[in-house]
């Protein structure tokens, strides 16, 4: 970026609320295995994701517990199916385990399909909030686990979405939700067909866009204020090069010790916190 276009954008970076002019890129086909990973969404396990999810208002279908549950910790729930009219029903434990298999923790709910957001609802639901849009990008992060543990972070350091490419990327499965603790019901969450498009489009809507990688600027010296892009790297592999390029600048995090990286999960909590506090 020459000097020119870095002090223009570099003026724009507080004013992200007189500038929006996100294009939304061409849509592709989608991926072959759409119709298996939206099966994989249908049921979610566990107390506290289906309390999460009935809390959220999303679309449930159905909530089964366990016969003989203890009273205390299905009482809440059965009372958010009333409030929420919700169909609930108390099943055979078997029947759990046929349906969710053994870990379903004696509660299961059955999800109608999830509704992906776009990216433009990010920057809507920040300038709603009057706050600097924050985005987080993940290049080809497969692992639903890292995708969970940083949808959740996401939501804690107040971030307004999180962006996947449809391929090379973990999707939103049963997983993905228990691992994020419910927070998946709250995070908007994007599937693009171009990474690189998205994130020329969240440039020209006034976004600076941070890579994280290995031989970047220091953290802890970078200028992370204002809109926000952060993208993250595969597990082992970082950003891929031409998602690199198209960075706007490359930030690392310190290391000690005779460990030379992160989980992409634990990287990026670090990296989205500095961010909240840049702009705190």
């Amino acid at each position: 970026m020459d000097k020119k276009n870095f002090a223009k954008k570099n003026a724009e970076r507080n004013n992200f609320g007189k500038k929006n002019n996100y294009q939304k890129p061409d849509r592709q086909k989608p991926a072959e295995n759409d119709a298996a990973l939206d099966n994989e969404r249908e049921i979610i396990c566990g107390r506290n994701p289906v309390i999460e999810a009935l809390r959220s208002g999303a679309e449930i279908n159905k909530v089964l517990l366990a016969e003989g549950m203890e009273p205390a910790k299905a009482a809440q729930i059965i009372e958010l199916c009333r409030e929420r009219k919700v169909v609930y029903a108390s099943v055979p434990k078997q029947q759990l385990v046929k349906l969710a298999g053994e870990d379903n923790r004696g509660v299961i709910a059955y999800l109608a399909p999830f509704a992906y957001a776009e990216p433009e609802e990010m920057l809507a639901l920040a300038a709603e909030r009057n706050e600097p849009p924050f985005i987080v990008l993940l290049d080809g992060v497969e692992d639903p686990h890292n995708l969970g543990a940083i949808i959740r972070t996401a939501l804690c350091t107040g971030a307004h979405g999180v962006i996947i490419p449809k391929r090379r990327s973990a999707a939103l499965t049963q997983t993905v939700n228990k691992v994020s603790s419910g927070a998946l019901q709250y995070m908007k969450v994007a599937r693009v067909s171009n990474l690189v498009q998205t994130m020329e489009s969240l440039k020209e809507a006034g976004l600076w866009i941070a890579g994280a990688d290995m031989d970047g600027e220091n953290i802890y010296q970078a200028n992370l204020k204002g809109s926000m892009g952060l993208v993250m790297g595969a597990e082992g592999k970082g950003l891929s090069p031409l998602v690199r390029e198209k960075c706007d600048f490359i930030i690392s995090l310190p290391m000690k010790g005779p460990l030379n990286s992160l989980s992409v999960s634990a990287a990026g909590a670090v990296c989205m916190y500095e961010i909240m506090k840049a702009n705190s």
